[in-house]
């Protein structure tokens, strides 16, 4: 979708700045559970992407079917931005204690995908129909590849032992990142499709790939599922909440 998606920054800036603002809310108030909450190892390094990372296939459903196409370009624009700022900060979190975060950082697929996908835009390049239609058909199974591989990661035993820094992150993700897309879109005076875009951008559950990341780096793979898993089923009720609230 960033591939394709026009970009017309005199017209979406402070769209972007509404976005970027509250994904930046979301890192701080993460960060923030390290001295408030007292648990096990790598629980914190694993978690802490939870609060700010978001599923990118969701985000462009629900813009399709907020404003069609339209609204998927504005969604698709705020992608663009938003993972390689989440995902250096999720990398960085399980990486720091390792060394070598430029290297995970270059080996994240999600990361390079999305910045090739910038990068192909800006410079005025297409695919072709061909690989455009093969490349959206399996975009379109990623959803429920994605929980099915977090299901396959989830012990509800372990992640038990954790479930105030959990509830925490979902908090975060999905009631305080929207209330702060909310009050910064007003006093940028986003128009009223802007500011919807950026609240449901915001109000997102957790990406299924914050487990992968964790299990590949040695973090803890079935608390992320754990938190993975809670936070979709939550959003299922949050989401179309916010949607009434802004329509």
């Amino acid at each position: 979708a960033t591939s394709r998606t026009p970009f017309d920054f005199g017209h979406t800036g402070a769209l972007l700045e509404t976005a970027l603002a509250a994904s930046v809310t979301g890192i701080a108030l993460g960060w923030l559970a390290k001295p408030l909450f007292k648990v096990g190892p790598m629980i914190f390094e694993s978690g802490v992407q939870t609060a700010f990372r978001f599923n990118s296939y969701i985000a462009l459903a629900v813009a399709s079917r907020l404003a069609g196409d339209q609204g998927t370009s504005l969604m698709a624009l705020i992608i663009g931005f938003a993972v390689p700022l989440c995902n250096m900060a999720a990398v960085h979190a399980l990486a720091h204690k390792q060394g070598g975060v430029f290297k995970a950082l270059l080996k994240n697929p999600l990361l390079v995908a999305t910045v090739s996908g910038v990068l192909f835009n800006l410079a005025g390049l297409h695919l072709p129909e061909v690989a455009g239609a093969t490349l959206q058909r399996l975009g379109n199974a990623s959803i429920a590849l994605g929980l099915i591989t977090v299901g396959a990661g989830l012990r509800l035993s372990e992640a038990g032992r954790s479930n105030g820094i959990a509830a925490y992150f979902i908090g975060v993700k999905l009631l305080v990142l929207p209330v702060v897309a909310f009050v910064i879109g007003h006093w940028l005076a986003l128009p009223p499709l802007h500011l919807q875009i950026a609240v449901m951008f915001c109000a997102l559950p957790t990406a299924s790939s914050a487990y992968v990341l964790a299990a590949r780096m040695g973090g803890n793979g079935p608390f992320v599922a754990f938190v993975v898993s809670a936070g979709t089923l939550v959003s299922a009720l949050t989401l179309p909440l916010w949607l009434l609230l802004l329509v």
